[in-house]
């Protein structure tokens, strides 16, 4: 089953990606770059150099999934906090979107320490 959501951690990678790398690729930037595990199930974003195409990078039980998009028109934007690699569920869905905020307040909320 294909499924991403909030209870899941996204890393994007700094640098840019060359998009004809494929899963092995992908996953080599993932070890030597990001220094984290593949097959961790955390989900790995990857943008291009002028930000039109996008890869998410995904271990599901049995193996890896690609999610692959690649705009017509426009950029996709970066996080307000796209210094630091790790993101949130809304970031992604943002950015996925096209929506880029300017200014904005979050509220604290609980969060359980894992």
């Amino acid at each position: 089953m294909f499924l991403l959501g909030a209870s899941l951690e996204y890393f994007l990678y700094q640098g840019h990606c060359d998009m004809r790398k494929s899963i092995d690729g992908l996953s080599g930037l993932v070890s030597s770059e990001l220094r984290r595990n593949p097959t961790s199930g955390e989900v790995f974003v990857f943008l291009n150099r002028r930000r039109t195409h996008l890869k998410l990078l995904h271990w599901e039980p049995g193996g890896f999934v690609v999610y692959f998009k690649r705009l017509e028109a426009g950029t996709f934007p970066l996080p307000k906090n796209a210094s630091v690699s790790q993101l949130t569920w809304s970031d992604i869905v943002l950015m996925v979107q096209g929506i880029r905020i300017l200014k904005s307040h979050q509220n604290k909320r609980y969060q359980l320490v894992k």
